[in-house]
């Protein structure tokens, strides 16, 4: 069965661990990551442009994990941006 062109199997979930990650986020926040990484973006940067944190605990994406409240709303919001088609202005510099 083909996949449809916009799926949530495209994105992983960074979970937070006991350290926060000093150059990364500092709250207690989930994140997401596109699974497949573009040459031409930014390979280091969460979907809100947060860098990544240097040793990500990483979570397949689920359909649950939309209502986590500790899913970051930046990078929801620009989960619904992709699935409408539009992608993130500083993913295209």
């Amino acid at each position: 069965m083909p996949r449809p062109a916009w799926s949530l199997h495209a994105y992983q979930l960074i979970e937070p661990d006991e350290q926060l990650d000093l150059f990364a986020c500092r709250e207690i926040r989930l994140h997401i990551v596109e699974r497949q990484l573009e040459l031409s973006g930014h390979a280091d940067r969460t979907l809100c442009g947060g860098l990544l944190p240097a040793m990500p605990r990483w979570r397949s994406m689920e359909r649950a994990a939309l209502h986590d409240r500790r899913l970051c709303a930046h990078c929801k919001a620009m989960l619904q941006q992709h699935r409408r088609g539009s992608r993130p202005e500083w993913s295209m510099a």
